[in-house]
């Protein structure tokens, strides 16, 4: 398996950080979503890739990425992230996280 660590871990957008942080301190999905990010600041590779050609059209368009991972969380919930690089640095961007029903709704399944 594949090991790198990123060099930081971040929301793509302060709407999406803000929704992380509007859920309480002991919120499940909360949790979830911190022990994710742990795991991520070790492992870039820690979830699992979605083939480019599931890539919803809008991430392509609004972020402009062009690879798409996702990890699941509890009662059913995922959560998307993309690895972002350039010559100095790998950044992990979480995209979206999101229960199963709008995560079907965001990729067309």
């Amino acid at each position: 398996m594949l090991r790198k660590p990123p060099d930081g871990v971040v929301f793509i957008e302060n709407k999406i950080e803000n929704e992380f942080l509007f859920l309480s301190e002991g919120h499940i999905i909360r949790k979830a979503i911190e022990r994710v990010i742990a795991n991520l600041r070790e492992n870039i590779f820690y979830g699992r890739n979605i083939p480019k050609k599931q890539i919803p059209k809008e991430y392509i368009q609004k972020y402009n990425i062009d690879n798409l991972w996702w990890t699941p969380l509890p009662d059913g919930w995922r959560l998307v992230y993309a690895i972002l690089t350039n010559k100095e640095e790998v950044i992990v961007a979480i995209v979206e996280f999101f229960d199963h029903k709008n995560y079907e709704r965001r990729f067309g399944y």
